[in-house]
């Protein structure tokens, strides 16, 4: 039908498309950054290090796309936090970082629980379009609660292969920015890395798509703020848009 939303040229040149699930599909990203000061103030706190959290900068800087226990070490470690690794086990606390890592994922599933799952339009516009135009999509997430997050947002029919922080756990796969999720979700679609545009909203995972050799990297900036952009394109970002329904056009002739 004409004026229907079809893949802009920039995507054009893929097979396949691999897109990041928190900040870029699911609007859960904000969730996260919430649960992360919650646990972080708590831990600085119990320092004396400093000021509290800041849940847009440091959280884009240390912590988004990374896996619980990298994101709190990463961050703990720029406020010259010294924290021992901790036990897989440990609970809720201040004293390790997997004791942090747990405070946080305490905390998020709280906010799940009150707050409720939401996604952005223009990305599901997106994944409506490629799928009527045969591009296959993958979505990836150091979360293990990726997929169901998906289903519950009523957009995991859209993709055709997930790997969440479940499945990069069983695998053995490190957290970005190692391309390592990317890969093995470029490898389930059974496309060539050179052939698959990656979309992601995090620093570290631009910079894991620029590594891995994809061949198309998106960066969302969903905060533009004032480096943010400049910021995802010197992670690696080709291109950098505000909202993915942005690489959308009218179709027809």
């Amino acid at each position: 039908m004409a004026g229907a939303p079809f893949p802009a040229p920039l995507l054009r040149s893929v097979r396949a498309v691999v897109l990041d699930t928190d900040g870029v599909i699911t609007d859960t990203a904000r969730l996260h950054a919430a649960a992360w000061k919650g646990a972080f103030d708590a831990a600085l706190a119990a320092a004396g290090a400093g000021p509290p959290f800041d849940a847009v900068e440091e959280y884009r800087r240390h912590v988004d796309g990374r896996s619980r226990e990298d994101g709190a070490a990463a961050f703990l470690a720029a406020r010259g936090l010294s924290l021992p690794l901790g036990a897989p086990d440990d609970p809720p606390g201040t004293g390790t970082v997997r004791a942090v890592a747990a405070r946080k994922e305490e905390l998020f599933t709280a906010r799940l629980r009150t707050e409720g799952v939401a996604v952005w339009p223009g990305t599901v516009r997106l994944l409506e379009a490629l799928r009527d135009a045969a591009v296959p999509c993958a979505a990836v997430s150091a979360s293990r609660h990726a997929t169901e997050l998906l289903d519950t947002a009523g957009v995991l029919g859209l993709l055709r292969v997930v790997v969440d922080g479940r499945e990069a756990a069983r695998l053995r796969l490190p957290g970005k920015p190692d391309p390592a999720l990317f890969l093995e979700a470029a490898l389930r679609l059974g496309v060539a890395a050179r052939d698959t545009a990656v979309v992601e909203d995090a620093l570290a995972g631009v910079e894991a798509g620029r590594r891995g050799g994809f061949g198309l990297v998106i960066g969302v900036d969903r905060t533009a703020g004032p480096t943010s952009a400049a910021d995802l394109r010197r992670h690696g970002a080709d291109a950098v848009v505000g909202d993915p329904g942005e690489l959308l056009t009218a179709g027809g002739d």
